[in-house]
């Protein structure tokens, strides 16, 4: 004999979405002042993505940070080629970004150069960042 249960675990519920708004970091300062929201917070986010490295701090969740320092040493056809997928899959974790696409590259000596637009809820935020790989 089974024994019966209601069935609490499906009720109806809402997904609601969590406000962008955070505090605003001034990096020209070096300092938190104020707050940002909608397509600031998205910029800043993607900075702050950009900059931690993935698995490094554990105050982080393993969502969060981009795998870039493993492009260090490579040959650049594969930097250019790996870039392209770290960065979307970093900044992909977050529901506010829906793509990354438009990427284009350049190098200088020790130093790749990537730009990429990203599609947020908030519209296109155009991004560019740096890497070293030497």
């Amino acid at each position: 004999m089974l024994p019966q249960t209601n069935n609490d675990l499906l009720n109806d519920f809402e997904e609601v979405q969590q406000p962008s708004k955070t505090y605003r970091i001034d990096l020209e300062k070096n300092r938190i002042v104020g707050y940002v929201d909608g397509k600031e917070a998205i910029k800043q986010f993607i900075y702050k993505t950009l900059s931690t490295e993935r698995y490094e701090h554990i105050i982080y969740s393993w969502n969060y940070g981009a795998e870039l320092a493993k492009l260090f040493g490579q040959p650049i056809p594969y930097v250019y080629s790996e870039i392209k997928r770290l960065i979307t899959e970093a900044l992909t974790q977050d529901d506010r970004i829906t793509s990354v696409n438009a990427f284009s590259f350049g190098h200088k000596k020790n130093k790749v150069f990537v730009s990429f637009v990203a599609h947020t809820i908030y519209g296109e935020v155009d991004a560019s960042w740096e890497v070293k790989i030497a």
